[in-house]
């Protein structure tokens, strides 16, 4: 019997494994793919992030490199290359993942899971038991009814990084993170981008300020973004969509949300549903029993799931962990990018909070000026009375990299005034956010 299985081995569950073993639990993780990973390392953020670079290194030589006194005859990308360079650090990360497994002595299970009652799961022909479970088996795209993937024409997330060509009109069924990252990635490399979103914004978790100057920045690319629409039907990949009438395309992405994985877990033996209720410490209605990740509630990130995997591995070995989800960030990785962590106004403001807001514009930030990376806006709110940093939220240049000054502000409850009195180095981006934080104290020095 282990101390501890763990079904799933994505950026929660196999986090959570090397955690447990590393504590000294007797140890087995269960995988139904080849490779170790999950969707984020094996056909998600990984992937997609190699496609953004080599998008991205090929827009910035071809749009800026005269700029800077950088000639280049005959330039021109190589899909095929940029897929193989993809696949390749794709291998390199799943050995890596495979190598901790096997350095911290967990035991690997291929297969797929199903629990037979509370106390054992069966994973092909074996019958494993244990003291302990997590359930991490992660999300699965959403089809519409009317536009099933096949992967080729009609494509999820999925197929989208693995095509063969550039579509010449590309249309994304949805302007959430995964449609505006993929779209940045084809509309960087040719094609003509048409994004259908039913709601009033694009990226709509975002704080409203920060999707404004996005969508500017996106239909400056020369996206076309059409919001409050909506598919009505389809004809392969001709789409009818109102109110704006018919839309063709060569190829549809199909983003409009991810559903928790469960299919085949047999939950219905153990009394649970798909979505995964659980409680503070992450247990199920059997108390043995955890869920992570994007099995349940919250945010479907990569980085929580890992967060929430530490957490349980320390709770069922005594300890007393806490998951700060104020503190977890958001990312998308565009061009430029967008980062946020904390509240938004409008979540403030809901919360019955008074509020001091702040704002600074990249292209006031000397830094930004020599990349010739001016778009974009820092914004920073506090609540009044306190002064306590509520949320921060980037649009531009390296905003992922930015947004860790405010995940610990929001971690060790900083104030606004301490992010603006924290001296920043010159010429740095990260000087934006002390001139919004001084802007939110009515001291900006550089607008």
């Amino acid at each position: 019997m282990y101390d501890v299985v763990i079904i799933g081995a994505g950026p929660g569950g196999y986090v959570a494994a090397i955690r447990a073993a590393q504590l000294g639990l007797n140890t087995a993780l269960v995988e139904k793919g080849k490779t170790l990973g999950g969707t984020c390392l094996n056909v998600g953020c990984i992937p997609s992030k190699c496609l953004l670079q080599s998008s991205e290194l090929y827009e910035n030589v071809q749009k800026h490199g005269s700029d800077h006194g950088i000639a280049v005859e005959g330039l021109a990308f190589d899909l095929a290359q940029m897929m193989k360079r993809k696949e390749a650090v794709v291998e390199s990360l799943t050995t890596g993942v495979s190598g901790l497994i096997k350095k911290n002595k967990i035991t690997r299970f291929e297969g797929e899971a199903s629990f037979l009652d509370p106390q054992t799961l069966v994973v092909g022909k074996e019958k494993i038991t244990a003291k302990n479970f997590i359930i991490a088996t992660g999300s699965e795209p959403i089809a519409l009814p009317f536009l099933p993937f096949d992967e080729k024409k009609i494509v999820s997330s999925t197929g989208a990084l693995e095509l063969k060509e550039v579509p010449r009109k590309l249309t994304v069924v949805g302007g959430g993170v995964i449609g505006v990252e993929l779209a940045s990635v084809y509309a960087r490399l040719g094609s003509e981008v048409t994004i259908i979103e039913m709601l009033d914004t694009i990226i709509p978790m975002m704080d409203k300020d920060i999707c404004k100057a996005f969508t500017q920045i996106l239909t400056k690319m020369g996206m076309k973004i059409h919001v409050k629409s909506k598919v009505l039907s389809a004809e392969g990949t001709t789409l009818q969509v109102e109110p704006i009438g018919k839309v063709e395309a060569d190829v549809v992405l199909v983003a409009v949300g991810r559903r928790p994985y469960t299919k085949g877990l047999g939950l219905d033996k153990i009394g649970l549903d798909e979505k995964i209720s659980v409680n503070g410490n992450f247990q199920t209605k059997h108390p043995h029993i955890y869920a992570i990740g994007d099995v349940i509630d919250g945010p479907m990130l990569a980085h929580k799931a890992s967060e929430e995997g530490v957490a349980v591995a320390e709770l069922i070995a005594g300890g007393h962990p806490h998951v700060n989800y104020m503190a977890i960030p958001n990312v998308i990785y565009t061009h430029p990018e967008v980062a946020s962590v904390g509240m938004t106004e409008q979540e403030a403001q809901k919360a019955g909070l008074e509020l001091l807001t702040g704002k600074f514009f990249f292209r006031g930030n000397a830094r930004a000026r020599c990349a010739g990376e001016t778009d974009g806006i820092v914004k920073v709110i506090g609540e009044k009375k306190s002064g306590r940093l509520l949320g921060l939220h980037i649009v531009g240049a390296h905003a992922s990299e930015m947004i860790s000054e405010g995940m610990i502000a929001l971690e060790k409850r900083a104030t606004v005034s301490d992010i603006a009195l924290a001296p920043a180095a010159h010429p740095t981006l990260s000087e934006a956010i002390k001139e919004a934080a001084l802007d939110a104290l009515g001291r900006v020095l550089h607008a």
